[in-house]
């Protein structure tokens, strides 16, 4: 998917400030991965084994995991799936449906966890910060 999809895609913008962060999944951070996304971003990678490394199960800065991904899990699996082609099917047609108001308010949640970071200097967050 990265060398397919990701970073065809990525050579379609101007990506020459933007960061890349991961979770430590094993398969996000074999050896093979980590080149090849230090290769593309540089010093901007936040990932196990990268050049920032990233707290092991740290959801408190990223939106796909404290919100988006149990979203769009929630609609798909409403459907209840029975094939592979199926579930394809309704995991595009979610992504697609999601609106760019839903998307406005995640980024303002994610700055505002991004705000709170800031000023407690790094240190975890004590209770989580929704406002969806």
């Amino acid at each position: 998917m990265i060398t397919n999809f990701f970073i065809p895609e990525l050579n379609n913008h101007d990506v020459q400030e933007l960061w890349f962060q991961q979770d430590g999944a094993t398969c996000h951070t074999a050896r093979a991965t980590i080149d090849l996304l230090k290769d593309t971003f540089g010093d901007r990678l936040i990932s196990r084994f990268g050049p920032v490394n990233w707290p092991s199960r740290s959801c408190d800065l990223s939106p796909l995991d404290y919100f988006l991904w149990g979203y769009v899990k929630s609609l798909v699996y409403a459907d209840k799936p029975q094939t592979l082609d199926h579930l394809e099917d309704i995991i595009r047609r979610v992504i697609a449906d999601i609106r760019p108001h839903m998307l406005e308010k995640v980024i303002e949640n994610w700055t505002s966890r991004l705000d709170y970071i800031r000023a407690s200097r790094g240190s975890p967050m004590p209770e989580i910060i929704s406002k969806m």
